[in-house]
């Protein structure tokens, strides 16, 4: 059995194939969750490929559900701390995907056009022309990677992330889910969204190299962000790869990158941060009992 997650403000979101659920401590240190049932998925959904699209699609849906029931339970609302509204997040959200878009895939193909001109291999070379564009593109993605991990709310959201990855890889074990047991297990994760990122950055080379050089800038932007959900497709194909065959040598050297990134992107958590990561994933794998006392300490929404 599969499962997934995703960090949020105080909590982790765990998802599996049928169930997806959140898990939240408030301020007064009490554990909120919210489970769902997930529709099944037609088979067409299921595809190798459309299936990436349809799994980034969804991720975002449930994150932007995830982080308002997390909003909405971990701000003390009694010091004068109100949560976003769903519309809020939404366009938030909208907003972060538009600036992404810009400074992803606007930003480097605008100086990798200005770099040409002064570097004549570059403009006569499809292959350079793309190779300069995505070595801007993970410049880039690693300084905003590193500049967010700066923000001491955002240390807190990793610290969740490696609280999310320790329970995934004790559960992955097959290990009894005690917090001594888990506490072991590291924070780097093959199948980590930021790897996934990372793919997508590399895929993107090889992806926007079948664009001919021809064309003006604006029919090279314009065809990169419609090329989003083939990379997308294509990228989850090699991290579902990449999970499976992590012993193998060439794959595991092609995943060190994604996980050399997690270095920054999770933290150690503490007991308290492992527990509600741990009561996420129990809401979504039939049959997981886990033996804490902080399970008892909880509220269903």
């Amino acid at each position: 059995m599969k499962v997934g997650g995703q960090a949020v403000i105080e909590g982790v979101m765990m998802k599996s194939k049928d169930l997806w659920s959140v898990a939240v401590r408030d301020p007064k240190g009490v554990i909120h969750v919210k489970k769902e049932r997930l529709r099944p998925l037609p088979k067409v959904l299921k595809l190798p490929f459309i299936r990436g699209v349809y799994a980034l699609y969804q991720s975002l849906a449930l994150g932007v559900k995830a982080i308002n029931y997390s909003a909405s339970k971990a701000l003390d609302e009694d010091e004068g701390e109100k949560p976003m509204s769903s519309a809020t997040i939404t366009l938030t959200m909208l907003f972060a995907f538009v600036m992404g878009i810009g400074i992803f895939l606007f930003l480097p193909l605008y100086l990798t056009k200005l770099l040409a001109l002064v570097v004549r291999p570059i403009a006569e070379s499809s292959f350079l022309f793309n190779i300069a564009d995505g070595i801007l593109r993970v410049g880039f993605f690693v300084v905003y990677i590193f500049v967010i991990s700066l923000w001491k709310d955002m240390r807190r959201i990793f610290e969740y992330h490696g609280a999310e990855h320790k329970v995934i890889f004790a559960f992955e074990a097959g290990t009894d889910m005690e917090l001594s047991s888990i506490k072991k297990f590291g924070t780097h994760h093959p199948r980590c969204g930021t790897s996934f990122l990372f793919i997508v950055m590399l895929m993107s080379i090889l992806v926007f190299s079948i664009i001919p050089k021809t064309w003006d800038f604006s029919w090279k932007f314009g065809s990169r962000v419609v090329l989003i959900p083939l990379i997308a497709g294509c990228s989850y194909e090699v991290l579902r790869y990449s999970a499976r065959a992590s012993a193998n040598p060439i794959i595991k050297f092609l995943i060190q990158p994604g996980l050399l990134l997690q270095r920054i992107t999770t933290k150690d958590p503490d007991d308290s941060q492992i527990e509600v990561a741990l009561r996420a994933l129990a809401e979504v794998v039939p049959g997981l009992k886990p033996d804490m006392p902080e399970m008892d300490k909880q509220a269903y929404d």
